[in-house]
């Protein structure tokens, strides 16, 4: 049973940040509850199977912060309208343009 917490050295700039607690998966299975909670309070849980790390629980603030993708609005004009740069002049004045000479 591999329920040990390791935790990163303490350094005097920097908190104490706990490593994923390891469960082996019929261990995970019997105490989900516990797993569960470690994962919301503490760290991400891994679980093995077969001595091989298969997967992690995590709460869900942390995943979403992990898979965070910058949200595409569903047009154009509302993505041009969202913009940081929307609010900043732009000059569209433009010289008007007389052709130029051509020898034929």
């Amino acid at each position: 049973m591999e329920t040990k917490t390791s935790k990163k050295p303490a350094s005097h700039d920097k908190q104490q940040v706990p490593l994923p607690q390891r469960w082996q998966l019929q261990t995970a299975k019997a105490k989900f509850s516990e797993v569960f909670r470690r994962a919301r309070e503490c760290a991400p849980q891994v679980v093995t199977r077969q001595d091989k790390e298969a997967v992690v629980i995590l709460a869900i603030e942390e995943f979403e912060r992990l898979t965070k993708r910058d949200r595409q609005p569903k047009s154009l004009s509302k993505f041009f309208a969202e913009s940081p740069l929307a609010k900043v002049p732009i000059d569209l004045e433009r010289k008007p343009d007389y052709g130029r000479a051509v020898e034929l």
